[in-house]
């Protein structure tokens, strides 16, 4: 019985020796990792979740990757079997830099997977790239982001191939740790691809709007919700074939 509970002891005491040695090491480890996790709902691309992890390397850089799990969306994109996008999927890898207080950049590169900008009709890996940059504004009384991204298709089979251009800006000010508001600029064309001529592109939406922000002050849960106009011209409106007059989104979710 004495050996036992001798026994006990000693493995109780390297335990804690062990749990004193490593847990540090586990700590410091663990603050250099953060994660957001969205789910979104927008006019256009419909529900799609999303998530943007980085790991620190130093002071100022980090690594990144993302992922986006995009849906059909409502979209009805021409040549691409409307909103049969082939369960697309996005996922990338990148780094970022801190430039400047409170403002970071971020260029990335991400995988496409699906059958959009392959135009195949079923489901690929590799249908695509997406080379992209975020610039990022946290300041204690302001915010915004500009994110610029291509999608580039390439050809599996199918000669016909879609090229597009994502961007938007926004700025809003920190109206209180709470709430926080501002405007919204976005834009979404087919540029064009193989065997389209650089003439038949076209915006499929252009929308400027007020976004609103509600978020935890220490960080953590957020919910965003953005609207705005459509900023097209009637004759773009008839080439897209998309008729869009309003532009709404939203986004809840947390930061780890």
């Amino acid at each position: 019985m004495k050996n036992r509970f001798t026994l006990l002891l000693t493995g109780s005491a390297l335990m804690a020796v062990l749990l004193f040695s490593f847990n540090p090491a586990k700590a410091q480890d663990d603050s250099k990792f953060s994660m957001d996790v969205t789910l979104n709902s927008d006019i256009f691309f419909g529900f799609y979740p999303f998530f943007a992890g980085s790991y620190s390397l130093s002071e100022n850089t980090a690594f990144t990757f993302y992922g986006i799990l995009w849906s059909g969306g409502t979209g009805g994109v021409q040549g691409a079997g409307g909103g049969g996008w082939g369960n697309w999927t996005e996922f990338g890898v990148g780094m970022n830099f801190d430039v400047a207080d409170g403002i970071n950049i971020n260029p990335q590169i991400g995988l496409l997977n699906g059958s959009l900008t392959s135009g195949l009709g079923t489901p690929v890996l590799g249908e695509g790239i997406v080379p992209n940059l975020t610039i990022g504004l946290d300041r204690a009384k302001t915010e915004g982001e500009f994110y610029l991204g291509y999608y580039y298709g390439f050809n599996h089979g199918n000669p016909t191939t879609l090229n597009f251009l994502h961007y938007w800006a926004n700025y809003g000010f920190k109206i209180s740790p709470f709430f926080s508001a501002g405007l919204h600029f976005e834009q979404l064309s087919l540029t064009g691809g193989s065997e389209i001529p650089s003439e038949d592109s076209f915006d499929y939406y252009v929308t400027l709007g007020p976004y609103v922000q509600f978020a935890k002050p220490n960080g953590g849960a957020f919910a965003r919700f953005t609207s705005g106009g459509d900023l097209r011209s009637t004759d773009m409106v008839a080439k897209s074939g998309n008729n869009q007059p309003s532009f709404f989104k939203l986004t809840v979710g947390y930061s780890f």
